[in-house]
């Protein structure tokens, strides 16, 4: 069995009236659930035949066994240039597809006028779908701008601000030279994994990596150490001694390094030769930063480093900070959610929310407490919050969790969090067809209410916008009663359709049966 369907029409602009492939096609066979294959093998069998060469044909399979065909022509004056061929065309169709866009009134009324009359007389009784397509220039959606990640620059403003430091590094003669975070450190070394006891030899199983860190390291406990504090609350940062005292003299050098991601080699380079005149010398410290930096069991990669100089900071490709999400491992904060509890670590949240950092650096009770409480947030909620701050990225299960988290975002003042959220539900939305936005059980003026009582203005203005380009459909929702009367006045405002619009659908419906038209507009 197979179907033949004709499409006229163009569906662009006055800009665009150019010969690129129909958006309204491709939605429907590329993207619809029935259609056997991918979107871009159906655009590379799209072929201009000979015999007809102003159309372009698409196939595809629907319900297992129903062909589609489907020829298209953007070109409105076809039946002038090629009255035959057309009529012949369209004469064999099953279905036949008017469309034009929303903003061209010279293109409805050429329809109204002109196609209609003329598609009478080619045909007797066959289905014709006219299609509206676009939105209204006049009405365009408020623009949400992504706010620029400062992933980078909050860890390595971590090393600069000294907060949170749990871990403190002598030169051979024991003089404190640098401090620094064991979860940032572990987060790209498994050196320091191995010197930190977050893996053992067993799990390294790299000989290399291991003697690595017995060459460079130790740890020094004595409590009689000159350096260390005996008032220092809670557990006292980790004494490390750096055994090569090059490698010692280059240290805040190669800390900063590694706080701004480990891939900016040709900088570190250029700070050592400030300290280290000999170019052997050089280089021996910059393979040992290699070696820290070296994946187990695997040959060491990095030997060039200009080409790592351009690739995404380490954090992205090597051990992430997301492998200490939610796990006991150098953890010095235990969240309570629900009943249950989330371990964490303060470096991390220090640096990545200021609200936190004032929750642990200030004269506040969780500035001196291990186990804090969370209140008005789920732990899934809450846990993919962490998630952003250990990684810089999220994925929302839905509408839903996306709102849940812009709430948790907005109360921790995580503006990035909050506009990703947001770009999140407006993608949503929009890739919603209007059968499923029908359908759906999520409340959408809820939603605008949630959004702009926790400041959300970019998506509250934005769902308001929504709201009225989908009148119809959001008009018939019990939950379209509830909107404030400044609501409800700016949607009828800016309804589409407008009344104007349907009054011109209803002249144009009357004009249509007044002639008899023997059509079916669907």
């Amino acid at each position: 069995m197979s179907i033949h369907i004709v499409a006229l029409g163009n569906e662009g602009d006055a800009f665009h009236q150019d010969s690129r492939p129909s958006g309204l096609i491709r939605t429907y066979l590329g993207r619809s659930p029935l259609v056997s294959g991918d979107e871009s093998s159906l655009l590379l069998s799209a072929t201009s035949t000979v015999a007809r060469p102003v159309f372009t044909e698409y196939q595809a399979s629907a319900f297992g066994n129903v062909k589609l065909v489907v020829h298209d022509c953007p070109v409105w004056d076809i039946f002038d240039s090629d009255w035959y061929t057309s009529r012949n065309l369209i004469g064999s169709a099953d279905i036949i597809v008017i469309k034009y866009n929303v903003n061209d009134k010279f293109s409805f009324h050429e329809v109204k006028d002109n196609y209609i009359p003329v598609i009478k007389r080619a045909l007797n009784s066959v289905p014709v779908i006219i299609a509206a397509v676009g939105t209204r220039q006049n009405e365009k959606m408020p623009v949400l701008k992504a706010e620029a990640s400062h992933y980078n620059s909050d860890l390595n403003n971590l090393l600069f601000c000294c907060q949170c430091v749990d871990v403190v590094f002598y030169n051979p003669d024991l003089k404190e030279v640098a401090e620094a975070h064991k979860i940032v450190l572990c987060a790209v070394s498994h050196v320091f994994m191995l010197l930190f006891n977050v893996k053992s030899p067993a799990d390294i199983q790299d000989s290399s990596i291991i003697r690595t860190t017995q060459d460079l390291f130790s740890i020094n406990r004595d409590t009689a150490f000159p350096g260390a504090s005996q008032d220092s609350p809670g557990n006292p940062p980790l004494r490390v001694i750096v055994k090569d005292a090059l490698f010692c003299s280059c240290l805040s050098d190669i800390l900063r390094f590694i706080y701004s991601g480990a891939f900016q080699w040709e900088e570190l380079e250029d700070d050592i030769r400030k300290k280290v005149k000999d170019s052997g010398d050089v280089s021996s410290v910059i393979e040992k930063v290699k070696c820290i930096l070296k994946t187990p069991g695997k040959i060491n990669c990095l030997r060039n480093c200009k080409t790592y100089q351009a690739r995404k900071p380490l954090w992205f490709y090597n051990t992430s900070l997301k492998f200490f999400l939610n796990k006991p491992m150098l953890a010095d904060v235990v969240f309570e959610i629900q009943g249950t509890t989330v371990p964490a670590h303060r470096a991390i949240l220090v640096a990545r929310c200021e609200v936190m950092a004032a929750m642990f650096n200030g004269n506040y009770m969780e500035a001196k407490s291990v186990l804090i409480p969370v209140y008005g947030v789920s732990k899934e909620t809450f846990l993919s919050f962490l998630e952003y701050l250990y990684t810089d990225s999220c994925c929302p299960a839905g509408i839903f969790q996306a709102m849940c988290l812009l709430i948790c975002a907005e109360m921790y003042q995580v503006s990035r969090l909050q506009h990703i959220c947001e770009l999140f539900i407006i993608t949503q939305l929009q890739s919603m067809p209007s059968r499923e936005l029908a359908s759906m059980n999520l409340d959408i003026v809820d939603l605008l209410k949630k959004a702009k009582f926790h400041h959300s203005d970019c998506l509250s203005t934005w769902l308001l916008h929504f709201i009225a380009t989908n009148y119809l459909i959001f008009s018939q929702k019990p939950e379209f009663q509830d909107l404030s009367v400044e609501e409800r006045s700016f949607v009828e405002k800016h309804r589409w359709p407008s009344n104007m619009y349907l009054k011109q659908l209803a002249e144009y419906r009357k004009y249509i049966h007044s002639r008899k038209c023997r059509c079916l507009v669907m």
